[in-house]
């Protein structure tokens, strides 16, 4: 059995792919040179390989299938790769270490699907189709953020997911890891952040406003060795794990545990059972500052990554402004109202993380400016992306009607239940420019990429993450890495071959055909217009 018609079906699609007549063989006399600084993409290409293949792939100092890192190829930057397949030979080379997991990844494309299996695959050739590749990403920020405050995923599951965006070279895994339906990162210095705030006791049943719940109590939070082991998995296949820990909003679950961290010390909350927007925030006085100082110095200690999320999104003022301690935060700080307090809370939080070498990451909305030094994640309008390029910030764009996985992927009833007042089909994701064409160079300069979404309240196993994710992180990986194909002549053929990888990787992916879709179906639901992010309107305001 040979490969599909690699040359049209990889997934991203390369910078430049030249087919060359012929195959090279992979069998149990297959060797793997792998020179200096290059030993752990060998490795993991023998792992990947191994259970379907049950090639050994064994180290050779004379081995034909060659790893090679080569700092001089700096026109690859930090991820781009060369690979050239002869039928005498195979060589991977890169700049970076990053280059060469990438070109792993499309080695593994251009592999039988059966080679993805995790069980061993009989009666199959084994064999690459000679090619001249050299793929260089568009973008560096290439992301997904999964949502497990709101439902918990074990780490196994993450872990898996995490291969899944390796697989189709994104980059980022943001996990989003606290809300105000849970707390999921435990913090030594307060424990009942997870023993109360990691539990509810039910779920709401449809959209925020609904009168329906479940009845059945949900919790979990991950141990601190657990979020280090994803780390370190994420890091082996090039991903790195941004945690997000929300802040001054979204926070019910910590005040739930902790009370005293907000403006009414006596109220006693529960970790939140609804879906939407909770009025509750952090007090802006010592005690909560501290606290969230302490939480995000735990964070930096078991995440190394760069950047820290720290939300900054859909804060209500009402508490701040019947408070006399935030009342009297904005007269020491000669604030002009309670929509200043939210400005000065996450500017004191972001020069924290400065102030240790990381960046801070925050959501952007309308109306909401994000201090200096912070990297805006932009999900209302476009237009916010590129007026906060222009005030000299980093930029992830993720605009809600293009990278939001919880919203319905097509209006046919056979879907399954999500957020109601939008769709956001296969086609919306991949049209989805990050840095269109009509800005200015220096505003594209200042786009790092994009972003998916998937919020969870609709969303509570795997099974229900994969169909939400797939084939739309296609699109999403294929857009952020190759920039513009065409949607029908390119893009959409390589999708129908790669559905096959998809299968083999045991992916409960959406079907590209829709009269598939009732096998897939759930008791739809119709619930009205709402609110979305956490939720806010499904609509910007105009």
């Amino acid at each position: 059995m040979s490969a599909p018609r690699a040359e049209i079906s990889l997934v991203p699609r390369p910078s430049r792919y030249s087919p060359r007549p012929g195959h090279f063989p992979l069998d149990r006399h297959t060797t793997v040179r792998a020179a200096p600084g290059a030993e752990d993409a060998a490795h993991l290409l023998r792992m990947l390989l191994a259970p379907a293949t049950g090639l050994k792939l064994r180290p050779s100092a004379t081995g034909a299938f060659v790893l090679a890192l080569d700092p001089q190829l700096t026109g690859l930057g930090a991820e781009g790769y060369g690979l050239t397949i002869s039928p005498n030979g195979v060589l991977l080379r890169a700049a970076r270490p990053d280059g060469l997991l990438r070109g792993i990844q499309t080695i593994r494309q251009l592999l039988p699907p059966e080679a993805l299996s995790a069980t061993p695959r009989r009666g199959i050739t084994w064999q690459l189709p000679c090619a001249e590749i050299t793929d260089v990403p568009r973008h560096s920020w290439r992301g997904v953020m999964l949502d497990v405050a709101r439902h918990f995923q074990p780490a196994s599951y993450v872990r898996h997911y995490v291969d899944l965006l390796a697989f189709h070279k994104l980059n980022v895994l943001q996990l989003h890891l606290t809300d105000d339906q849970g707390w999921r990162m435990p913090v030594a210095a307060y424990p009942k952040l997870t023993e109360v705030g990691g539990h509810r006791a039910r779920s709401m049943v449809g959209p925020a406003g609904s009168t329906t719940y479940d009845g059945v109590p949900h919790g979990g939070s991950y141990t601190r060795d657990e979020l280090a082991g994803i780390v370190a998995y994420a890091a082996e296949r090039g991903v790195t794990v941004v945690p997000e820990i929300e802040m001054p909003g979204h926070v019910r679950s910590a005040l739930a545990a902790y009370p005293a961290l907000g403006n009414d010390p006596d109220r006693a909350l529960d970790v939140w059972t609804e879906w939407g927007v909770c009025d509750t925030t952090l007090g802006v006085h010592d005690a909560a500052l501290d606290f969230c100082r302490t939480v995000l110095d735990e964070v930096m200690d078991v995440f190394p990554s760069p950047y820290v999320h720290i939300g900054g999104d859909e804060c209500p003022t009402g508490e701040w402004e019947r408070s006399p301690s935030a009342q009297e935060r904005m007269a020491t700080e000669r604030l002009a109202g309670t929509k200043e307090l939210h400005g000065w809370f996450m500017g004191r939080i972001g020069e924290h993380l400065l102030a240790r070498g990381r960046s801070p990451v925050g959501w952007a909305e309308t109306g909401t400016e994000l201090p200096p030094g912070f990297t805006v994640m932009t999900w209302r309008d476009p237009a916010h992306g590129r007026a906060a390029a222009r005030r000299g910030h980093q930029v992830v764009m993720a605009h809600y009607l293009a990278t939001y996985l919880d919203y319905a992927q097509s209006a046919d009833p056979g879907e399954p239940p999500g957020q109601p007042g939008a769709v956001v089909d296969l086609r919306a994701v991949h049209a989805h420019d990050p840095a269109p064409n009509d800005w200015d160079p220096g505003e594209a300069a200042q786009i790092l990429g994009a972003q998916a979404q998937l919020w969870t309240e609709f969303v509570p196993g795997p099974e229900q993450i994969e169909y939400q994710s797939f084939p739309r992180l296609c699109a999403l990986a294929d857009r952020s890495w190759t920039g513009e194909t065409s949607w029908s002549r390119d893009f959409l053929p390589r999708l129908h071959v790669h559905t096959a990888r998809l299968d083999a990787l045991g992916v409960h992916h959406r079907p590209l055909i829709p009269s598939r879709l009732n096998r897939y179906a759930t008791t739809p639901t119709a619930p009205p217009r709402q609110s979305r992010r956490g939720c806010t309107q499904a609509q910007p305001p105009q």
